[in-house]
């Protein structure tokens, strides 16, 4: 079995059992909502109690409660522009705004980047006149460049100079 075979399996189930995402994650537990769905569509292993849990809802077997747990393949399905109204919003966002947060980290933090694996991240409904928003809070861990072999005192790392 692949694993997007299994996200198709558990998406079906989901339908078929009327599940909403918050259910799903009271359910299995001990990790943020985020994280379950994140998971669950095939992007990040689960820990075996919570692998078990989601067998347990989704009446999947033992060899598909293992593929649960396994490291994925990430990212494997963007080569491309998103075509998802919704997915393509998040793309267009990231090419409007990244370059200015790329500039941002570069000024705050020195050479380097943002890392998407010491990360959290956090979405929420935002109440408002106008109309309700997406709150959408990300927070990675600073992760300078390397230089190589610095050589008499020369910098080693992409930090910013504090001055």
């Amino acid at each position: 079995m692949k694993r997007q075979d299994l996200v198709d399996k558990i998406l079906d189930v989901k339908r078929e059992k009327a599940l909403s995402w918050t259910a799903i994650a009271e359910h299995i537990g001990g990790y943020s909502k985020l994280f379950i769905i994140t998971a669950l569509l095939g992007q990040m292993p689960l820990p075996r109690p919570q692998a078990e849990k989601a067998a347990a809802l989704f009446g999947l077997s033992e060899i598909e409660c293992r593929l649960l747990t396994e490291t994925p393949h990430r990212g494997n399905d963007a080569p491309g522009l998103p075509t998802d109204p919704t997915l393509y919003r998040f793309y267009e966002a990231l090419m409007v705004f990244g370059p200015a947060m790329k500039e941002f980290i570069h000024d705050e933090f020195g050479d380097g980047i943002m890392s998407a694996i010491d990360f959290d991240l956090n979405m929420e409904r935002e109440p408002n006149e106008a109309g309700d928003r997406v709150r959408i809070v990300m927070s990675g861990k600073f992760l300078p460049y390397r230089y190589h072999q610095p050589e008499e005192g020369a910098k080693a790392l992409g930090y910013k100079d504090k001055t």
